[in-house]
């Protein structure tokens, strides 16, 4: 049974929570009479001037305090847990889930499938609204919670129903009206899979998504990833090239008539269709600000853009006018990106002269040849197919190969593991043309941001 209340962390120095005695280990039970679901309870109402704490101490003893502060004044508690309770997982069991098709063996992590709202909000999950109720609704529009991302797929509710393997699945869609009468800002996701949502199935979705614009204010259709590792599950068929080159004409359609009435584009293709259907990239213009980013929907766009901008920028740099010592290199990616990164290699070396860049494609034996994104690379597959290869000075890898705020890879090799075994230094690069180019120059980064794994969760909130 759930033990009520929050355990106290940690008590801030000089704070209201030291004077009251508050000390760790205590548990907040109560605030003004209201019991505490999570952090976004616990933030609201410690804003009033007027608070009627109940704390139960580690003997069991029950303190009331009550405090007289400035409005909007911090209390000055931390809590166990950032979220204050239990991370919500997915009641679904969808045709197309990545994490059923992950092999034994992994991190736990990995395995984990949240369908949180709150994480919706805080890091930009993807949720389906399949396990809410009327009241986390409310709590939505009374928080104000904005972005909200919903994991859509299609807008037919018998079809969403059998997609995600859940009879709620397609009622649950009428929360869309409420959210968005509420004035709640929503981003959509359709993960398109071949036979079953697209064709007629996607141009219905996008119709009927795009009566919710502007509160719906974009929607990324992306094409379904397929494992190896998928004996037992639903027959789903990878992406061909025509099917890409279908999917990007009922897609362009709506972006062009939308455009027409709203001066917004609303639905968006990631990068991969664009390269499997063989068809240039949108300009940068065309992306409405890059919503859909964490989708994969104008990454290689904003990469080149930003490439462009830094080799712009350094070309007359005093230091590096005058350099003429060669400097070879290497970079590793994903076979999705691989030509891109190519192109601006090619970019680089014209205005920079010394630099020889190598870039080696990497084909992903661990969870199949149909996964082409970088960002499910493994350190295995990295040293098998780099050990006898020439490197250069350094090999340069994009971050999202890496576990958030870890030198770690999915399969649980470190990037000092890799560097050892190829005797060669790794730098790992941030997801920007800026930290390209200066990886590529030996440039050192001078910010020190990081990539959320959207299908990893963080340790901490």
């Amino acid at each position: 049974m759930k033990q009520k209340g929050h355990v106290i962390k940690e008590v801030v120095a000089g704070s209201i929570a030291e004077e009251l005695e508050l000390i760790p280990g205590d548990r907040l039970i109560s605030i003004n009479g209201e019991v505490i679901e999570d952090i976004f309870d616990y933030q609201y109402l410690v804003e009033d001037e007027f608070l009627d704490l109940v704390v139960e101490k580690e003997n069991g003893e029950e303190w009331e305090l009550e405090i007289e502060k400035d409005e909007d004044e911090d209390i000055g508690l931390i809590f166990e847990h950032g979220l204050m309770d239990d991370y919500r997982s997915c009641t679904n069991n969808c045709v197309f889930c990545f994490i059923d098709q992950m092999p034994p063996g992994m991190r736990e992590t990995l395995y984990f499938k949240d369908d949180d709202s709150r994480l919706s909000f805080l890091q930009g999950n993807y949720i389906t609204l399949t396990n809410m109720k009327q009241k986390d609704i409310d709590r939505i529009i009374r928080f104000n919670w904005s972005p909200i991302n919903i994991s859509i797929q299609t807008m037919n509710p018998e079809l969403r129903c059998k997609m995600l393997n859940n009879r709620f699945a397609g009622k649950v869609l009428s929360y869309l009206d409420q959210l968005s009468k509420a004035g709640i800002t929503m981003n959509g996701q359709i993960v398109l899979c071949p036979g079953l949502n697209d064709g007629q199935e996607l141009d219905r979705t996008i119709r009927e998504l795009s009566v919710y614009f502007p509160h719906m204010q974009s929607v990324s259709v992306v094409p379904v990833g397929l494992t190896k590792f998928r004996e037992g599950l639903f027959p789903l068929r990878a992406f061909e090239k025509k099917d890409a080159v279908a999917a990007l004409e009922i897609i362009d359609k709506w972006r062009e008539t939308l455009y027409k009435q709203h001066g917004n584009h609303f639905v968006h293709a990631s990068d991969e269709f664009y390269l499997m259907a063989d068809r240039p990239l949108p300009e940068e213009d065309q992306y409405d600000g890059y919503p859909q980013l964490e989708n994969g929907v104008g990454m290689l766009r904003l990469l080149i853009e930003e490439t462009i901008l830094a080799v712009e920028t350094r070309k007359n740099t005093e230091n590096l006018s005058c350099q003429t010592i060669p400097r070879k290199v290497s970079v590793a990616t994903g076979r999705l990106a691989s030509p891109t990164i190519e192109h601006l290699l090619e970019q680089v070396s014209t205005a920079f002269p010394w630099i020889d860049g190598h870039v080696y494609t990497i084909e992903n034996r661990f969870f199949g040849e149909m996964i082409t994104v970088s960002g499910l690379i493994t350190g295995q597959d990295l040293l098998a197919q780099l050990k006898d290869k020439t490197l250069g000075q350094c090999l340069l890898l994009p971050e999202n190969m890496l576990r958030s705020g870890e030198r770690v890879f999915l399969d649980d090799m470190t990037v000092d593991e890799l560097e050892k075994e190829l005797n060669t230094p790794v730098v790992i690069v941030r997801s920007s043309g800026d930290s390209l180019v200066n990886a590529l120059l030996g440039i050192e980064d001078e910010t020190d941001e990081s990539v959320f794994r959207p299908y990893e969760l963080d340790d901490e909130i």
